[in-house]
């Protein structure tokens, strides 16, 4: 449907390992503070802020530290990297390496393993500028709360383990909820919109209950370097565990429309992340976006085949099976509606069923769609947007809110279009912003986001 173009109360916060000093630091020069920002049991978030204590911009910076055997780096960003053994050298990008006096910059990566950085260097100096220890914080140098910790009052402490009750979404005591988040744009262009800095606002100051991670199977996504995109989902789902927010691993197919196409890639990649995230209670499987252009037979035959994959590694994780017509439920063409699902479903348990709209396209007909549907089938509103079924255009407000009054009502889940700068009107963020890494407050936000962000912040009841 879409054309191609991401907690309420802080818990105490985690222990911050600090590898080098820089808020005691009496002499006026640059230095380089690190903290594990959040930690799980097989490794853990980093990230360091370089600060210029000098009289003089700094032009440039790059940060060099070991890190002992048996520990690695994973993703990272807003930096280059470069590793020689457990030598690794991270330096600035074209938009951060100038610091002016008395200013911040922060970079951030994934650590596999249980240890931390030692023997840092700033441009060639001791990354503490020459200053004893500095006592270990207890927020995170960037002046924001650390993640909350598991247990710490987040919608995943709070729920647990998901399943499919009948035709609702309940949590692990059998209470019907209703999550409520945002989707990123595709990876393969907007990776930079959703770093742990914006994923801190959302699950914090927006107080989103759930991420999507949207994986585009085609234009220019994971059929072009798997490798490195199944990599950048299991750092995705990290994230999202680390700030105790549901994580929807989305299977981006929209062109060709035919599920089956990507159907030996869908059993690859679907095995590795089941298989390592097996022991996590907050992964949701979406398995197929937007079907088009095929009746539910074909659906059905491929997600019948698919939720074995994940089954025979997560035996509990809620499944979404995309519809036909671009999840419309059959509204937007001839693949059959909730009767014919409903009359045929999937082989399988705890499965729910996706639908996805666009306010200023998608009218009365298909609000009456989504309606009677949800007397039938277990429904997860997966995408939508205010505007039209490009994400653009002018927003229609007053029919989006009418969708979510009945969403509400229902209790049927839903997740909007999407957490980036781009261009289109859909996007939350202005242009520039992500760039910036100015995700805090609302004076970047288009009028979409100021709208979701309101409704997103609406108390839960879990």
């Amino acid at each position: 449907m879409l054309l191609a173009g991401l907690v309420a109360a802080v818990a105490a916060a985690p222990a911050a390992v600090v590898a080098q000093a820089a808020a005691n630091s009496t002499a006026a020069t640059p230095t380089a503070s690190f903290a594990k920002v959040s930690e799980w049991g097989s490794g853990w978030e980093g990230r360091y802020t370089i600060t210029n204590g000098g009289s003089t911009a700094l032009t440039s910076w790059r940060v060099e530290f070991d890190l002992p055997a048996g520990t690695t780096v994973g993703s990272h960003w807003n930096a280059t990297l470069a590793s020689s053994g457990q030598r690794h050298t991270f330096g600035n990008l074209s938009w951060n390496g100038r610091i002016a006096p008395g200013a911040s910059v922060t970079f951030g990566f994934i650590g596999s393993g249980t240890g931390a950085p030692n023997g840092c260097q700033l441009n060639g100096q001791p990354c503490g500028g020459g200053a004893g220890p500095t006592p270990t914080p207890t927020v995170s140098p960037t002046g924001v709360p650390p993640t909350v910790p598991p247990g710490g009052g987040t919608p995943v402490a709070a729920n647990g383990q998901l399943q499919v009750c009948g035709r609702q979404l309940c949590n692990a005591a059998g209470k019907a909820i209703q999550l409520r988040g945002m989707s990123t744009h595709g990876l393969q262009w907007y990776a930079n919109c959703a770093t742990p800095a914006s994923l801190d606002v959302l699950a914090r100051e927006w107080q989103a209950d759930v991420l999507r991670i949207s994986m585009y199977i085609q234009e220019g996504g994971y059929e072009t370097d798997p490798r490195r995109f199944t990599d950048l989902v299991h750092n995705y789902i990290e994230l999202a565990t680390a700030r105790g927010m549901y994580a929807i691993v989305d299977w981006h197919m929209l062109t060709p429309g035919d599920p089956n196409h990507n159907l030996e890639r869908a059993r690859t990649f679907f095995a590795e992340i089941a298989d390592r995230h097996r022991a996590k209670n907050n992964v949701i499987y979406e398995i197929a976006n937007e079907p088009n252009g095929v009746a539910w037979s074909a659906i059905k035959s491929y997600a019948d085949q698919i939720i074995p994959v994940i089954r025979t590694r997560d035996a509990d994780a809620v499944v979404l099976v995309g519809t036909p017509d671009w999840s419309s439920l059959g509204a937007s063409g001839e693949g059959g509606g909730a009767d014919v699902i409903a009359a045929n479903p999937v082989s399988a348990g705890n499965v729910m069923y996706v639908f996805h709209f666009y306010a200023a396209s998608h009218d009365d007909y298909y609000l009456d769609t989504v309606t009677r549907a949800a007397d039938l089938l277990p429904l997860f509103v997966t995408e939508f947007g205010t505007q039209d079924y490009s994400g653009d255009g002018p927003n229609d407000f007053t029919m989006a809110q009418r969708y979510l009054d009945l969403f509400a009502s229902r209790k049927i889940s839903w997740v909007n279009w999407n957490f980036s700068d781009d261009f289109r009107s859909g996007a939350v963020f202005t242009t520039g912003t992500c760039a910036a890494g100015a995700f805090g407050g609302t004076a970047r936000l288009k009028e979409a986001g100021l709208w979701i962000r309101d409704r997103i912040r609406t108390p839960d009841d879990f």
